[in-house]
């Protein structure tokens, strides 16, 4: 009897230690939506006809309104469509941040209810003021909303300049196109849909959304700041316009390492744009050359979402798209020479995205231990897919892909906490610490429903330096900036970003993942428009701000 108790006892803790590392020592999501107090819930304007815009809302925006160093929520709704009615107009909506995972409303007193076609969504200091405005990217015209600076906003879109026609929206960015210390504005177009040349298709025999090459492409607009509160478009005399593209999700960003801000505009069914930037604000598209265009197969991907970081930790950054069923989210690794390769299916970094449709996307080190995970939002866009195609479904849990280091990745969501058990049919994904506790967070807009929340509850020993940039030449929220952190033997790198992955944004506050150091030996930045700064010995576990020309941070989220 005691030999079968001690047999059973050994049992019972190979058991518990094959368990707890899952549990306590991996990354964890928590769904923590019902708990928040957000009562948002989004809407595509459907009434049955099947309008391609439907199937393409919407992104939101998280980033800090009221400057009080936590994050606030911005989401972007639809609106209804011809052939819909509604008694209360749908309306985006700001969530202020109270702290312990709890928001209140405040889009009524912020006056940023817009009730336009919700697409796309940025943030930044536009009139460098020292608050960050915000920019949405409609089916419809255009909205830019100023920032006052005391919980309040104004509707200036009409005396900026910037409603941008009547185009179906995509992603939008602010960046600063010819280093002059202001920002300028991407605006990405889809297609050049109207009620009138609206079509529908049938699949099996089933009413079905048509994709993008029922229409044509679009140029994208670029609008440069005048520094008066005005800007200028200059599509044409950018090079910009003399492209069409299916634009969805975009980023920019500095990916040949020559000191000014590229962009790369995600194609629907159609070849990535990446405009490269002479450092004066002419662009020249270079997508084929530099391998972003098409992947591995040379095919042209159903491109939906856009982020960039460096996932490897060699000093570049690499890009990863989503995309359509039957294409994997690919991500494409820098070869330092303006070049980059498909690196999905040799790292595993696709998990089991060919069965789903891929929308929101972010790098993000979710458990700090110094390298860069990649979280994928999932569902659908045809809602009775499942009538006609077995293989999928319209809605579907999202991923998390865990960098294992050494150029390989693992699709750890079934392991990764209640959160992400969720199943519903997502668009944009946004990712930040909410709670300002040291982790990233997450929370998703879902197509006709509330949002997700996921409050990250990963438990280790691991360190974190949070860094916020104030820009003085260079434009005021650092736009562009390249930072690099080293800790003992790790090197981190990251770059100021506004807009990203699926049509929204986030991200403008860096983190990083510090594994086991416990201090941060130098942080070096690179200003855009030149200059540089560099801090030594910061402790790790903080939040810092950094002012251009100053060597001291100074400690806040």
């Amino acid at each position: 009897m005691r030999y079968l108790r001690d047999r059973l006892h050994l049992l019972t803790v190979l058991l518990v230690v094959t368990w707890l590392p899952a549990r306590v020592y991996g990354i964890t999501l928590t769904d923590v939506s019902r708990q928040s107090g957000i009562s948002f819930v989004h809407t595509d304007g459907s009434s049955g006809q099947r309008y391609i815009v439907e199937t393409v809302t919407a992104g939101l925006a998280l980033f800090d309104y009221d400057n009080d160093g936590d994050i606030d929520i911005y989401f972007l709704n639809g609106a209804p469509l011809k052939g819909t009615t509604a008694k209360v107009a749908p309306r985006n909506a700001l969530y202020r941040n109270e702290g312990n995972w709890t928001f209140t409303d405040v889009t009524a007193q912020a006056g940023v209810g817009d009730t336009g076609y919700g697409l796309g969504v940025a943030a930044g200091d536009y009139d460098n003021d020292g608050d960050r405005d915000l920019y949405l990217n409609n089916y419809g015209p255009n909205v830019l909303y100023r920032n006052n600076g005391d919980g309040t906003f104004t509707d200036v879109t009409e005396k900026a300049g910037v409603a941008n026609g009547h185009q179906v929206g995509a992603g939008t960015c602010f960046l600063d196109i010819d280093k002059d210390g202001d920002l300028d504005l991407y605006v990405a177009n889809y297609v050049d849909f109207t009620y009138d040349n609206h079509q529908t298709a049938r699949f099996s025999g089933h009413p079905a959304y048509v994709g993008p090459l029922n229409y044509d492409g679009t140029p994208d607009t670029l609008y440069r700041n005048n520094g008066d509160g005005t800007f200028t478009d200059v599509s044409a005399a950018s090079g910009i316009a003399a492209h069409k593209g299916t634009g969805m999700g975009m980023v920019c960003a500095d990916y040949d390492n020559d000191g000014d801000t590229d962009v790369f505009v995600g194609n629907d069914v159609a070849g990535n744009s990446i405009f490269e930037n002479d450092g004066t604000g002419r662009f020249e598209e270079v997508g084929l050359m530099t391998g972003l265009a098409y992947d591995l197969a040379g095919r042209a991907q159903g491109t939906m979402g856009v982020d960039c970081g460096d996932y490897n930790n060699d000093g570049l950054l690499d890009f990863h798209v989503t995309s359509y069923q039957r294409d994997w989210a690919t991500l494409y690794r820098n070869l330092d020479n303006g070049m980059f390769e498909d690196i999905t299916q040799a790292t595993g970094a696709g998990g089991q995205t060919y069965v789903h449709v891929t929308w929101g996307n972010g790098f993000a080190d979710f458990d700090n231990d110094g390298d860069l995970d990649i979280f994928i939002a999932c569902g659908h866009l045809q809602d009775n897919v499942e009538r006609f195609d077995r293989t999928t479904s319209y809605h579907a849990p999202n991923q998390l892909i865990e960098n294992q280091g050494h150029e390989k990745f693992a699709n750890v969501s079934q392991q990764a906490g209640g959160g992400m058990k969720v199943t519903l049919s997502s668009r944009g994904a946004g990712f930040d610490d909410l709670d300002n506790d040291g982790d990233i967070d997450v929370v998703i807009s879902n197509s006709r429903r509330g949002p997700t929340l996921l409050r990250n509850d990963t438990v280790n020993k691991h360190h974190w330096l949070g860094l916020r940039l104030r820009g003085v030449r260079a434009n005021r929220d650092g736009i562009g900036a390249h930072v690099a952190v080293i800790a003992g033997d790790l090197k981190r790198i990251a770059e100021v970003h506004s807009g990203r992955g699926y049509q929204s944004h986030f991200g403008t506050r860096l983190h990083f993942g510090l594994g086991t150091r416990e201090t941060v030996d130098r942080i070096e930045i690179q200003w855009l428009g030149g200059g540089q700064d560099t801090v030594e010995n910061v402790p790790a576990d903080r939040f810092f701000t950094v002012t251009q020309g100053q060597n001291r941070p100074s400690e806040r989220p």
